[in-house]
């Protein structure tokens, strides 16, 4: 241990006495451990403990004063490095901090445009569906069935009426039903509004399909009257003139597609104007003699050319056919005109004759009742008189001619051009 000059350190016993040793040997070993510390002319003598204590205080001064030298020696570096580790982490919080911003930022744009997207499927959706309801409007006034100079059966004394149109069978409006709720959440806002474009797309696929079907039944029926026309001898230029209705007028007013038709408009445009045709030809049909002047099975006692008269037993020209009947059985008008003769005409007994225009006239005789005047319109159908055997006659039975321009012509070659067409009685 180091001494400070003019001090004296001893260890043990008492150096300056010789003897003293040899005086008190127990003592000594008592003491023996004892520490003296000589500092001009003093002396402290300190305990093992009490020297020990002061070495450790000694000691830790140093360790604490050389680890406060060393931490004031590197503290400056201590305190940059950790300065710079907190504006690293700071950076870094606040680069994570900008990114998460701009992260928010993306999604709610995303939300904002997914929105945007979803409103306007769902305002196509809507218009689609208003598109599809206007064009259900359009279908219910188009027919599906025409008049074809069908005949209804009438009651004694009331007139028969030809078939009316009927409306398109069309239940489809093209209003969809929204799914429920919890449907809603299970299929998604993509999956309900996939599902309404799919609803969708099967309402315009009928609407379509019944289009088609109108438009095809229109040309087909067309083709169809246009074809009897020609056969009983109607040509094809004379037909529009015989379709023109007699009591019609209006201002004129051209039949025009709207700015940039879809192929929707387009169609019911073609629609529109086929059933204009079918119109026409339908009232040209309803003034010729196709369908038959009684009701029922058809009887046939003699037909039409040369045969043996049943008086003189002659060969003889039949100019019609002859339906058996009982007496009173209504006689009915073949076709729409003006009634030309009612009363008694020699063979024929009672007859009426029938001025159907074009060229096309009817006879019916041997009636044993008239029930028209003469000039009276009549309608297709209509009760003219009753079956008899007036004039030259063997029995009740009625004579029916068709004449063209005066001349007359098998009756069966319009009654099978009339079957032909269907539903005509």
């Amino acid at each position: 241990m180091p001494h400070r000059p003019g001090s004296h350190y001893q260890h043990g016993g008492h150096h300056g006495h010789p003897g003293a040793a040899r005086r008190a040997p127990a003592v000594a070993a008592a003491r023996w451990a004892d520490y003296t510390f000589l500092h001009a002319g003093h002396q402290l003598r300190l305990g093992p403990i009490a020297f020990w204590i002061v070495i450790g205080t000694l000691v830790i001064m140093a360790v604490w004063t050389i680890s406060t030298a060393t931490y004031f020696a590197f503290r400056e570096d201590v305190l940059t490095r950790l300065i710079a580790r907190q504006a690293e982490m700071q950076f870094a919080y606040e680069d994570r901090i900008a990114e998460l911003r701009a992260q928010v930022d993306r999604i709610s744009s995303r939300q904002l445009l997914d929105q945007d997207q979803y409103e306007h499927k769902l305002d196509q959706i809507l218009r689609r569906q208003a598109a599809l309801e206007s064009r259900a409007a359009a279908l219910t006034t188009l027919p599906d069935t025409t008049v074809t100079g069908s005949i209804r059966p009438a009651g004694r004394g009331e007139p028969a009426r030809a078939a009316p149109y009927k409306p398109s069978p069309i239940n489809d409006s093209g209003r969809i039903t929204l799914p429920s709720e919890r449907e809603a959440r299970r299929l998604g806002v993509d999956g309900m509004l996939t599902r309404l474009q799919a609803s969708l797309d099967r309402v315009e696929s009928r609407q379509t399909a019944t289009l088609n079907s109108i438009e095809e039944s229109f040309d087909a029926r067309a083709r169809r009257i246009r074809n009897v026309l020609i056969e009983v001898g109607l040509s094809s230029a004379r037909i529009p003139a015989a379709g023109l209705p007699a009591a019609t007028g209006g201002p004129f007013v051209a039949a025009r597609l709207p700015a940039d038709p879809a192929a929707f408009e387009r169609q019911v445009h073609r629609i529109g104007i086929a059933r204009a045709q079918l119109d026409r030809l339908n009232r040209t049909l309803g003034a010729v003699p196709v369908r038959k002047p009684v009701l029922g099975e058809i009887d046939l006692s003699s037909g039409f050319g040369m045969r043996i008269d049943p008086f003189i037993r002659a060969p003889a020209m039949h100019t019609g056919l002859d339906f058996r009947g009982e007496t009173g059985d209504p006689i009915r008008a073949t076709a729409n005109g003006t009634v030309t003769v009612a009363g008694w005409q020699g063979g024929y007994g009672k007859m009426v004759e029938i001025d159907h225009g074009n060229g096309f006239a009817t006879r019916y005789g041997h009636l044993s009742a008239i029930e028209v005047n003469v000039g009276q319109s009549v309608k297709v159908g209509q009760i003219l008189g009753r079956v008899g055997s007036t004039g030259r006659s063997t029995g009740p039975h009625l004579h029916y001619e068709t004449r063209v321009d005066g001349e007359a012509v098998d009756p069966q070659k319009f009654l099978r051009a009339g079957a032909r067409l269907g539903g005509i009685n």
